[in-house]
């Protein structure tokens, strides 16, 4: 892929092989056994000119994306040894996907001290603008100049429940069937809250909640005890003790959950926080 990669950028087997620092037969080669491996043409010769066919440029448009995030990988490998000290200040309205992301961060980077504020929506955007925190993990960062803001995470809200509950067994729910339940909410500080209040609105919904929680510890605590079912956004728990989680129809796109920081926040430590998100694994919940 480098090869075709380099071939696209530079319109000929030879400018791709200076580029790469390998023979010309070398690159004509690999980009011929790509094209014979999956039957396909990524390339129209015009004599000594290539022009990349429709293929091509799609096939470029997602791999210089990889090629980036490798280049970022390798950018932090090689400044690991630079990176001996300081400390990170770090904001999560979520326990989870921002302590995946720090858990990359401390195995690069193993000197660095990071201090962690975790709190609600509006508290952890207060601690990014009073610079109480670096940078900060959050769904729905506010748009604009103010803040530089890179997602990390594609996550919905879900309904969790008891193992026991009747629910678990269930693939998916709709919101019209959770209202036959006794349902756990979070107060209006809550992004997940926001969320699942919008889509009971859609469908012309107004329960009333059994119980108000005002934390996301709390919301998980009450499910674990049978005291209803509760609502988190898909990744903002690892638990898994009393906990199932059981994915809703009306709720099934993905929302981006951002690294951001005030735009004119800078430093090497802020700087590398920002490219772990490209080295965590979609496993953990993170963007690959």
């Amino acid at each position: 892929m480098r090869a075709v990669n380099a071939v696209f950028e530079s319109g000929t087997f030879a400018g791709a092989a200076r580029r790469l620092g390998v023979s010309q037969p070398a690159v004509a080669q690999l980009v011929r056994d790509l094209e014979a491996e999956f039957d396909v043409a990524l390339f129209d010769r015009h004599g000594q000119t290539l022009v990349a066919t429709p293929l091509c440029r799609r096939l470029y448009a997602t791999t210089q994306r990889v090629q980036a995030i490798e280049a970022d990988a390798l950018a932090i490998l090689e400044q690991r040894d630079e990176v001996s000290g300081g400390e990170l200040r770090i904001g999560l309205g979520n326990a989870m996907p921002g302590m995946s992301l720090i858990a990359t961060f401390r195995k690069l980077f193993p000197k660095i001290q990071v201090n962690v504020e975790i709190g609600s929506w509006s508290a952890i955007v207060g601690a990014v603008v009073d610079q109480r925190v670096d940078v900060g993990v959050l769904p729905e960062v506010p748009e604009g100049n103010r803040f530089r803001r890179e997602a990390c995470v594609q996550q919905r809200v879900v309904a969790i429940c008891h193992p026991g509950h009747a629910l678990s067994r269930q693939a998916r729910v709709s919101v019209a069937d959770l209202v036959q339940y006794p349902l756990v909410f979070r107060d209006r500080d809550s992004s997940a809250q926001r969320a699942l209040d919008k889509a009971f609105r859609a469908a012309n919904l107004q329960p009333t909640p059994a119980l108000v929680v005002n934390t996301r510890e709390g919301m998980l605590e009450a499910v674990a005890h049978r005291l209803g079912v509760g609502f988190i956004w898909e990744y903002g728990s690892s638990r898994v003790d009393r906990i199932a989680k059981v994915a809703i129809t009306e709720m099934d796109v993905g929302s981006p959950e951002y690294i951001f920081s005030l735009a004119g926040k800078r430093g090497k430590l802020v700087e590398l926080f920002y490219h772990t998100r490209g080295m965590s694994s979609p496993g953990d919940g993170m963007m690959s």
